[in-house]
């Protein structure tokens, strides 16, 4: 999210951070083309909307989280943190959370304040009394560093950021540097990084991301694994293979309610290979845990979507697409069950597979297309980073603050986003089937 020069990554005013510029593209995101750089991948972004100076705006970041530079740059952010400390830190800033363009009250100057401290507006603005369009775009900027849907007007997650301590956001830092540092070595020339507090994934290439892709991460009582690995094969129209614990939890419970439920989400019964009716089946006994489940592939009902990415590990966990792509426009994104879904996951697979002969953008459309089980070996396989960063700050000064959702920082870090906020799209609200992860998948 970064200033720039002009490169071959560079795109047009470009929102912040994709994952966090979803939430607010809101009802307009979903029929957003996406944006294509000149290397042909696509950024599923949206342009901000909002007049502001250029040097306040939050730019989309070509430089990895896991670099030099941002370690460099989230250093030189511990001391500026350590001055704003010093100093007392921010007032608090209290019933604000209903303010927008044209509000006018004490609450409006308190949260002028609070933007000036840190940034996120400047302080040769007018300083009235009134939410003017410089505040409106001070707001949007603090909410794109902070992942929170960018409307420009205030909102109870808003205030509950800003009011969070200066003391616990330099300690943050001061955490999140020493993350930083222990990826100080080689990381590769081409690797992919999952960012699980901001839930996103970068590609990188030469230093430099490629990619930008939403993601949807563990919840909170199944957390996605911290891990290094790598991506080494795509299947393309997986089925899935319904979990023995699924099956007793949620499986037979639906089919108690609707004896409809596994023919309309394409679920045939196993045994022994053989095909059984449901209706052979009874429910309201321990009969159904007797078999396997398996669910057609199929990009509008299948779990996985069209594409399973096989990372080896041993916490059973990889990334895949979703049939539910409504989320990916949600501030609120754990809510796997281990797994990572990809936002716009086919320029995340033509990336990974560029490399491997046979298997350019047309290929990976046509397998797609073939509605076929295809599987695809990268020729190298890519390095993949999980990792755990809520605090970090980027070359050109931004910092960014991602709640502690896991709570591994150990400074009691006030949650701001504490339920799903679906703003994306209609789709966000559609009824889901199952959630891969922490099983078997094929």
């Amino acid at each position: 999210m970064r200033n720039q020069a002009p490169s071959r990554f560079t795109t047009p005013r470009l929102t912040a951070l994709l994952g966090l510029a979803l939430g607010t593209a809101a009802a307009s995101a979903a029929m957003a083309a996406p944006a294509r750089d000149q290397s042909g991948y696509a950024q599923a972004e949206w342009a901000q909307d909002y007049a502001a100076p250029a040097a306040m705006q939050v730019q989309r970041e070509t430089v990895p989280i896991l670099s030099p530079q941002t370690v460099a740059a989230t250093e030189q952010m511990v001391e500026k943190y350590r001055e704003i400390v010093s100093r007392g830190g921010w007032r608090p800033v209290n019933g604000a959370e209903r303010l927008r363009i044209g509000s006018k009250g004490p609450a409006v100057a308190a949260v002028r304040q609070r933007l000036i401290v840190t940034g996120d507006l400047d302080p040769a603005s007018a300083n009235t009394g009134v939410y003017d369009s410089y505040v409106a775009a001070g707001v949007k900027r603090f909410q794109a560093r902070h992942g929170l849907s960018q409307t420009g007007a205030m909102s109870a997650a808003t205030e509950q950021a800003m009011n969070v301590p200066a003391e616990i956001r330099l300690r943050q830092l001061e955490t999140n540097v020493l993350r930083l540092r222990s990826y100080s070595g080689d990381l590769g020339r081409r690797f992919v990084i999952t960012n699980i507090p901001a839930a996103l994934v970068q590609t990188v290439e030469d230093g430099r991301i490629v990619t930008l892709h939403a993601a949807g991460v563990g919840k909170i009582d199944r957390q996605s694994p911290i891990m290094n690995t790598k991506a080494t094969q795509i299947n393309f129209n997986p089925t899935w293979t319904v979990p023995a614990s699924i099956v007793k939890k949620d499986l037979i419970p639906k089919m108690q309610k609707d004896p409809n439920y596994l023919t309309d989400n394409r679920i045939r019964i196993l045994s022994n290979g053989q095909e059984v009716s449901p209706k052979a089946v009874n429910w309201n006994s321990d009969e159904g845990t007797r078999y396997t489940y398996r669910q057609d592939s199929g990009a509008d009902f299948n779990s996985m979507g069209i594409v399973r990415i096989n990372i080896p590990n041993p916490y059973g966990v990889f990334m895949h697409d979703t049939n539910t792509k409504g989320v990916f426009g949600d501030d609120f994104r754990f809510i796997s069950s281990g797994c990572v879904r990809v936002q716009n996951v086919r320029e995340y697979i033509t990336w990974l597979l560029k490399d491997t002969p046979g298997w350019g953008r047309e290929q990976v459309e046509q397998a797609i297309e073939s509605g076929k089980r295809v599987d695809a070996t990268l020729s190298s396989p890519v390095p993949v980073y999980w990792t755990y960063i809520t605090a970090w700050a980027t070359p050109d000064g931004v910092v960014q603050f991602r709640d502690d959702i896991y709570k591994r920082d150990g400074v009691n870090v006030p949650s701001t986003i504490s339920a799903p906020t679906p703003v994306a799209s209609a789709e966000s609200t559609m009824p889901q089937t199952f959630e891969p992860g922490d099983e078997d998948a094929n």
